[in-house]
């Protein structure tokens, strides 16, 4: 839901907050007070082209800045999203947006306190507002929108099918790529495979282990310098022996340190500090003793072997050709062999591989032809009852005559697209289905069925927008509603018919309204005023809630033009009223 949205130095409007309610918001005024500014705000808040000439010469930028308050599924998507993006929510939970525009045209996008790029605020837009209007460009006007639209009527069970299609259909589509990527570089992949053959060869015959390189070098060196190594351990050896003429009677380290020890407890009683220095004596003894074992081990382990020696020369000449050619040490050439080993098998072209993925490929176009064929009678159906419940809607919304289809048409083989044999006949398949989905109307008896966009003039399409969001409430879409001048060219029971039906919608939906009816106006849960400010040099205008009295005579302005009209008032007051039944109803 929009909370709240703060326009600046846009158009007629100086500096001005709207703070909105869940429900139904309408937005009045005098014609030229800005009522469209805060239609225009929501469009550049949401990614809309901006116009550099709407914006005001002083301060010489327009500022949008709205909050969101992000609630469930929806809500958990979009937090996710920002917060990938760096993006981060406020305190509460909310998620603050901004566009800035210059006069020189310069645009930018912040969101959750991040520079965006503006195509975030668009994608953002797309899932949370749809906005309706006679200057928009109308998101149902898009084919792809109008085929999501009547599979979200469908319901639930209709979007599971179409789960299953996309799945077969991803599926299909992989092994359709495979097969004709496998057979269209054969010979490219064979070549390839020649060369990874030879290299897997190759390591194979020295059969590298991990680290050898490493383990090599290091045994080599102990056996290039084992001279040196020897008399070092031996003559440590001799030392802690007890000396390097050390003869029989001459006491070694490990005894030395045994008198130290002994004599240091031996007055340990008098000064427990010597006990502790005895203690650390013994540690040392210990680790003397140790030293003394291994120095032992070592010098019986160390070989001067010259066979051994011209051995590991000659196994790390082969390791390093391996690593001439396939990585920068021995466990890079494992990997690389790994890897090769995937490749071959991506890269095989046998008959008896491009067989069994042939197979698999009529097998999964069979069960896509089966699920999209299921998909276009399950679109039909939901296409009639669509058409008459929207046709209903209409006829409450001063358009009796009129009614609107949905046509579900299949699409013929295209080279654009793969096809798949449906029912008997081969058609072009994607992501969505075999369908092509348009809504069309039909303006009155006898009058061809032609799309919205040309079949519906501007106030007639927006009051057939509303009939299909009235039909849409509850199906999915976005959360928050726009329509401006959805009431335009319509009066009297019409009118009354239309607030009842935004009432309604508000029910499940934030809905805002720009309108110039009165009629409209009294079912409203929060109404908003612009109102042009003429006292200085440079005319503005601003937006404030109105309620109980101050409603009443905006209202009574509507209505005869005269705010303190008592006549006005008192019908004003029964609009309200009746708006009132018809809503607790």
């Amino acid at each position: 839901m929009l909370e709240e949205l703060r326009i600046t130095g846009l158009g007629v409007i100086d500096d001005t907050t709207l703070r909105l309610s869940a429900g139904m918001n309408v937005i009045t005024g005098e014609t030229g007070a800005g009522k469209t500014m805060v239609v225009t705000g929501l469009g550049l808040l949401f990614g809309g082209r901006a116009d550099a000439g709407r914006v005001r010469a002083d301060p010489g930028r327009a500022v949008v800045e709205g909050r969101l308050r992000l609630n469930g599924m929806l809500g958990d998507a979009v937090r996710t999203r920002i917060t990938d993006a760096g993006g981060e929510t406020d305190e509460d939970g909310s998620l603050l947006l901004s566009r800035t525009v210059t006069a020189e045209g310069r645009s930018r996008a912040h969101v959750g306190g991040r520079s965006m790029p503006v195509a975030t605020l668009s994608e953002l837009g797309e899932q949370v507002l749809a906005v309706h209007g006679q200057s928009d460009q109308l998101r149902l006007l898009r084919p792809s929108e109008q085929r999501s639209a009547l599979d979200r009527f469908a319901g639930p069970g209709h979007e599971k099918l179409l789960d299953s299609y996309r799945e077969a259909f991803s599926r299909w589509r992989r092994v359709v790529d495979d097969l004709a990527d496998r057979r269209r570089n054969a010979r490219q992949r064979s070549q390839e495979a020649d060369l990874l053959k030879l290299g897997l060869d190759e390591i194979t015959r020295v059969d590298p282990q991990p680290h050898e390189d490493e383990d090599l070098r290091v045994e080599v060196q102990r056996l290039e310098h084992a001279e040196g190594l020897r008399l070092a351990a031996t003559l440590a050896a001799q030392a802690l022996a007890g000396g390097v003429e050390a003869a029989d009677e001459t006491a070694d380290a490990t005894m030395l340190l045994g008198t130290a020890r002994r004599t240091l407890e031996g007055q340990s009683g008098v000064d427990p500090r010597l006990g502790e220095l005895a203690l650390r004596i013994e540690e040392a003894a210990t680790l003397v003793g140790d030293v003394s074992s291994e120095l032992s081990a070592y010098l019986s382990g160390l070989d001067a072997d010259p066979a051994r020696l011209e051995a590991i020369y000659e196994r790390r000449a082969a390791l390093r050709g391996l690593t001439r050619k396939y990585a920068d040490d021995i466990d890079g050439v494992i990997v690389w062999a790994e890897t090769a080993r995937t490749k071959l098998a991506e890269l095989d072209t046998s008959d008896e591989l491009l067989e069994e993925l042939d197979r698999e490929r009529q097998r999964l176009a069979a069960t896509v032809g089966e699920l999209a064929g299921r998909l276009t009678a399950a679109r039909r159906d939901a296409a009639v009852r669509f058409s008459e419940e929207v046709s209903v809607e209409l006829a409450g919304l001063a358009m009796p005559h009129s009614r609107v289809e949905v046509v579900v048409v299949t699409r013929p083989p295209s080279r654009d697209e793969p096809s798949v044999t449906v029912d008997g006949r081969e058609l072009a398949a994607g992501a969505d289905g075999a369908d092509e989905v348009e809504l069309r109307l039909l303006a009155h008896p006898g009058a061809p069925s032609l799309p919205l966009q040309k079949g519906a003039s501007g106030g007639e399409l927006s009051r057939v927008m509303l009939a299909i969001e009235v039909v849409f409430a509850g199906a999915g879409g976005p959360p928050t509603l726009v329509f401006d001048e959805v009431d335009s060219g319509v009066g009297g029971t019409a009118a009354v018919e239309i607030g009842r039906r935004l009432a309604r919608l508000a029910r499940t939906h934030q809905v805002l309204v720009v309108t110039h009816l009165p009629q409209v106006a009294a079912f409203a849960d929060r109404h908003l005023v612009v109102a042009k400010d003429t006292g200085g040099a440079i005319t503005t205008s601003g937006v404030r809630i109105v309620e109980e009295n101050e409603r009443a005579r905006e209202l009574s302005r509507m209505l005869a033009g005269l705010p303190d009209s008592d006549l006005g008032i008192a019908h004003a007051e029964e609009l309200l009223a009746v708006a009132g039944r018809e809503k607790r109803g």
